[in-house]
């Protein structure tokens, strides 16, 4: 580290994790409820918290950072919420429409349900403009661009308030001369609409997905960009000495200065970062295959990792709408401790996806929330703690948890609000199940090979029942768990994604050497962006991947070649590595078929000095840990068992605890169920397992 702290913001739709990181090895956690109006105001309210247990003034705190790295939600939320800018379409007069053909099916799940509506245009088709140009397949120009037509164009979208523009021509990855000469006309007749081009963004063949990509990020842009610029700003006038980096979808961070114009990479910034994190805390016992799950206040977040390679994805249906940039995959539920309990039709207790969120809370919280929430059941069954959390600055209300289930779930179906309790405790546990199995069953993973690692301050009330249904017998809940995506921002590296289109035969010699001196552009390009960012060469690592398929297939498949040549001495070795893969996804390979190349891709990477956590101290009394007993329910019947709390600043490294239990961290509460035992290891991660 260059400076004495590090610093690592993750906002959520709830609250704002903080992890200072020391020189010294040392890491202190805070939160503070977000505030989705300002997001500067929570990071203020974060730093304050600091100051205040430090004794150091804020802008001392922030000068003395050698990293700032937010981890944030914007993006999402404007998608989720359909609050992004008005956007026009300029596009390849006839390709209009693609957007709605959407290559003819709807997304995998409903192709044959002729109920599911359409997906919500992002552009009206009014603000669709077919421009007459056209470049054919083997780059050549068939007809030339018609300024006029984009400058009719830009005159209806200035007419019509539109605040940015994407641009996508057909086959513009192979001659981008059009996109880039209306883009031109756009900013000399617009100054201030935010443009988004096509075969820069996403420059790949597929032009429903790039069209796709690109509407994404004119869409989010503005958004992106305003946020950006206002935590740059903060930062600032609170004295940085270096800019902000900004957590990406793809898994490592980037310059506000690069993510702004690139909005659709900001779109999962959030849980991006826990597979790092999750790796790192399982090192220790050299764990390669790991499952984390985070459960925040809003959502439930599920990443797998598989001999320590996190699933990435391209060209996927997110929310709704393709998007082609690689981004790390994520499944997400609308399951946090803020999804709301309800009763529906039919007269079944459902729970979520709506949430309490932030504001008005859970109505423990007493922040004015009336509705029961998994929160409220957690505190009613007596795993929470019954009067604080986050160390005595949030009070809990039980009564108000007890009277919003009594009167919402308890009273209308005729139970006990114990049971009521449990009830919800119990489906919002088989809705994380469902998502975990998506992420590991239905994808050909065994979740019995995997470990288990916990993030998010709600996840640890549940973790022994999900480790149970699912068959996992290791279980790693890290002390800074409530925090786990804010301490992966902290350890990751910078990483830019550079891709291109390039479809070549590869049964000859003839396109290696185009192909391998494209591979040098992109890569010069982002070996450039990271040597301005302040990296050596000893710091940049390159790793290579390319789209391939069989002549005449369809749909490619991404192929990993590490730093691996595109020549005529390894073309053996890649094509084989094709067949590998495409065995792999669809269990046969065609080894007698002529192979193509689609597209190409460079992840460019500069390494970042990990910080190192201190080493717990040994422990060995046990019973000094326990601040108190309290009633606790872990059966469907109601019934009460008298469970030890024990206080995990007391416990230390060796120490082992018996379910049924509780041990409350600052910020988390784990809860220990009967049969099962904890064991704080010196790393600072307790390892739960089934007690033998």
């Amino acid at each position: 580290m260059r400076s004495k702290y590090r610093l690592g913001v993750d906002a959520g739709g709830t609250f704002t994790d903080f992890v200072l990181a020391d020189a010294g090895g040392g890491m202190r956690l805070f939160k503070t409820p977000s505030t989705p109006q300002d997001p500067t105001a929570a990071i203020a309210n974060g730093l304050a918290l600091m100051s205040e247990e430090l004794g150091e003034p804020i802008r001392d705190i922030v000068a003395n950072c050698d990293l700032c790295i937010n981890g944030t939600t914007v993006a999402l939320n404007a998608l989720l919420q359909h609050k992004g800018v008005k956007v026009g379409l300029i596009c390849t007069a006839g390709h209009e429409d693609s957007q709605e053909i959407r290559l003819g099916h709807k997304e995998d799940g409903y192709r044959y349900d002729h109920n599911y509506p359409p997906a919500t245009q992002l552009v009206p088709r009014y603000l669709r403009r077919g421009i007459r140009e056209r470049i054919i397949s083997n780059g050549t120009v068939r007809t030339p661009l018609s300024e006029q037509d984009v400058r009719d164009a830009v005159e209806l979208f200035k007419k019509e308030g539109v605040v940015a523009v994407a641009v996508s021509f057909v086959w513009s990855v192979l001659d981008n001369s059009h996109e880039r000469r209306a883009a031109e006309i756009v900013r000399e007749m617009a100054p201030d609409m935010f443009v988004s081009i096509g075969s820069e963004i996403y420059p790949q063949v597929r032009e429903y997905t790039r069209t796709s990509t690109t509407i994404l990020n004119a869409y989010l842009g503005p958004i992106l960009r305003t946020y950006v610029d206002s935590v740059d700003r903060y930062f600032r006038s609170m004295g940085a000495k270096y800019p902000v980096r900004y957590y990406q979808s793809n898994g490592g961070l980037g310059l506000g200065s690069a993510v702004s114009g690139r909005a659709v990479y900001a779109i999962n910034s959030g849980p991006a970062s826990a597979p790092r994190a999750g790796l790192f805390v399982t090192e220790p016992w050299g764990d390669q295959n790991v499952i984390t799950v985070d459960m925040g206040g809003t959502s439930f977040d599920i990443t797998l990792t598989k001999d320590g390679r996190t699933n990435i994805s391209k060209g996927i249906d997110f929310q709704r709408y393709r998007l082609g940039v690689p981004m790390i995959q994520v499944e997400t539920l609308g399951a946090g401790g803020g999804s709301i309990g309800w009763i529906d039709s039919l007269g079944l207790l459902q729970v979520g996806p709506q949430s309490a969120g932030a504001d008005p809370g859970p109505a423990c919280y007493g922040t004015g929330g009336t509705e029961p929430t998994v929160t409220d059941a957690n505190v009613v069954l007596g795993y929470v703690n019954q009067e604080a959390l986050l160390g005595g600055r949030m009070p809990i209300h039980r009564d108000k948890a007890f009277e919003a289930i009594k009167t919402h779930i308890a009273d209308p179906l005729g139970i006990s609000v114990e049971r009521a309790a449990y009830g919800i405790f119990t489906i919002v546990n088989n809705n994380m199940v469902n998502g975990i199995r998506r992420v590991s069953v239905e994808r050909g993973y065994d979740p019995r090979d995997f470990v288990l690692v916990v993030g998010g301050g709600a996840s640890s009330a549940h973790i022994c029942s999900l480790a149970d249904t699912m068959g996992i017998a290791k279980v790693v809940i890290p002390k800074l768990a409530s925090v786990l995506c804010a301490y992966g921002q902290v350890i990751s590296d910078v990483k830019y994604n550079y891709m291109a289109g390039h479809p070549a035969r590869l049964d000859s010699d003839e396109p290696l050497a185009r192909i391998h001196d494209l591979y040098g552009k992109i890569e010069e390009t982002g070996i450039a962006d990271l040597k301005d960012d302040g990296f050596e060469d000893d710091q940049i690592v390159i790793s290579r991947s390319a789209d391939m398929r069989y002549v005449g297939q369809v749909h490619e498949c991404t192929v990993e070649l590490g730093d691996m040549e595109f020549n005529k001495e390894n073309l053996p070795a890649i094509i084989d590595a094709f067949h590998r893969r495409h065995e792999e996804l669809f269990t046969y390979s065609e080894r007698q078929s002529t192979v193509e190349l689609v597209n190409i891709e460079s992840t460019i990477s500069g390494r970042v000095e990990k910080p190192r956590l201190a080493t717990i101290p040994a422990g060995g009394n046990v019973d000094a840990a326990v601040t108190m007993r309290r009633p606790m329910i872990f059966s469907a019947d109601g019934t009460t068992i008298e469970a030890p709390v024990y206080d995990g600043a007391k416990l230390g490294a060796g120490d082992v605890v018996a379910g049924p239990c509780v041990v409350e961290e600052e910020t988390t509460t784990i809860v220990v169920e009967p049969g099962w035992q904890a064991s704080l290891h010196e790393s600072g991660s307790y390892v739960l397992a089934r007690a033998v």
